[in-house]
């Protein structure tokens, strides 16, 4: 029989005692066994002294109650809003002077008497056979001068800039049939400065000849009851120049006129301002605009594609002296002037007036007559 702790086996060959004789000198009872404890040393232990934690230590403010965390943080807030209103008083740069709004337009419009019956004929025959037989077509006769260059304060740039946005405001209130023919005029509007809109919008609603709200003070508008375009391609000639009108804005002088080829609409027999005479029944005649427009433009306004209107005198024939505030109303082919001349005004009146002008329309601006005029 096998002894206490032997394999039942007996003991393994070669292994002289057994297994127990290495250690049976060694003895371990229950209580010890319990009593021991094990402990092992923590990762940062491992690591060594020289460590650096991985989580940083919250700082001592962090700690401070709720309270004192929202008082510090108003405190900074007001620090920096005194800051900035403090750096906002004395920045040490100046800002640009923005100069004087937008003035409003003053314009005049002067009518033409023709000298006797207004010729009539074919479109054609009557541009062939008058002073603006070489003039340009459209858009095509208002050019931009190629000398134009910089000036003292605005670079050859900011110059051409304002030489088309001129181009551009003659092209779409005096060329554009839309326009002429008492359409849409928001194509006009766009162009204008912020600050003369108001201006602009009561002229085109309630026009007065008063020398600020004429609606022919901004545009060449036709009245549509009575005349209508016989030839949609307008003739033009004149010239632009610029200038300054101080270092912070630019001016544009525009001295152009536009020849119309024009007939009677059905209305047009009705109206007695149209002199006297009926119009040659399938006649057309030519009417004639000079327009001498003045514009401003400042370093904003060629930001913006904007210009301000400072100045229109616009002279119109063959037409009666009557006031042309709202339309203009041409004399049609074989109609004459009459003796209609314009309201005279009283020089002991305070208020203030624009006094109407009227012109002779010269013979040598009205081609020679191709149809019969009876």
């Amino acid at each position: 029989m096998s002894g206490r702790g032997d394999p039942p086996e007996g003991t393994p060959e070669g292994a002289p005692g057994g297994g127990e004789d290495e250690y049976r000198s060694m003895v371990f009872d229950e209580s010890f066994i319990r009593a021991a404890r094990l402990q092992e040393n923590s990762a940062d232990e491992r690591l060594g002294e020289h460590h650096a934690p991985a989580v940083r230590p919250r700082r001592p403010w962090t700690r401070l109650p709720g309270s004192r965390q929202a008082l510090l943080l108003v405190l900074l807030i007001v620090i920096a809003f005194g800051t900035a209103i403090y750096m906002g008083v004395r920045h040490p740069y100046k800002t640009a002077d923005p100069g004087p709004g937008a003035q409003p337009l003053r314009s005049s419009v002067v009518p033409l008497t023709p000298p006797g019956a207004v010729p009539g004929g074919a479109p054609g025959d009557l541009f062939a056979h008058s002073p603006a037989a070489h003039f340009k077509t459209g858009a095509a006769g208002i050019t931009i001068p190629s000398n134009a260059s910089r000036t003292a304060h605005f670079s050859g740039g900011q110059v051409i800039e304002a030489l088309r946005l001129a181009k551009e405001y003659l092209i779409r209130s005096s060329v554009d049939p839309a326009t002429l023919t008492g359409g849409n005029v928001r194509s006009v509007r766009l162009l204008l400065d912020t600050g003369q809109l108001d201006q602009f919008d009561r002229s085109m609603a309630r026009p007065v000849d008063d020398g600020r709200h004429a609606a022919t003070g901004w545009l060449v508008r036709l009245d549509r009851s009575t005349t209508a375009l016989a030839d949609r391609n307008v003739r033009v000639s004149g010239t632009l120049a610029t200038s300054e009108s101080g270092p912070d804005s630019l001016e544009v002088t525009a001295d152009y006129t536009f020849v119309y080829a024009v007939r009677a609409t059905g209305g047009a027999a009705q109206h007695a301002e149209h002199g006297t005479g009926k119009p040659v029944p399938g006649a057309s005649s030519l009417f004639t605009v000079r327009r001498e427009i003045r514009f401003r433009l400042d370093r904003e306004d060629l930001a913006d594609h904007r210009l301000e209107v400072a100045q229109s005198t616009l002279q119109a024939g063959p037409m009666t002296c009557s006031p042309q505030a709202d339309v203009l109303r041409p004399l049609l082919a074989g109609q004459r002037a009459g003796d209609a001349r314009p309201a005279g005004t009283d020089p002991y009146s305070r208020q203030w007036a624009n006094p109407s002008l009227c012109g002779r329309l010269a013979a040598t601006s009205q081609p020679a007559p191709s149809h019969p005029i009876r």
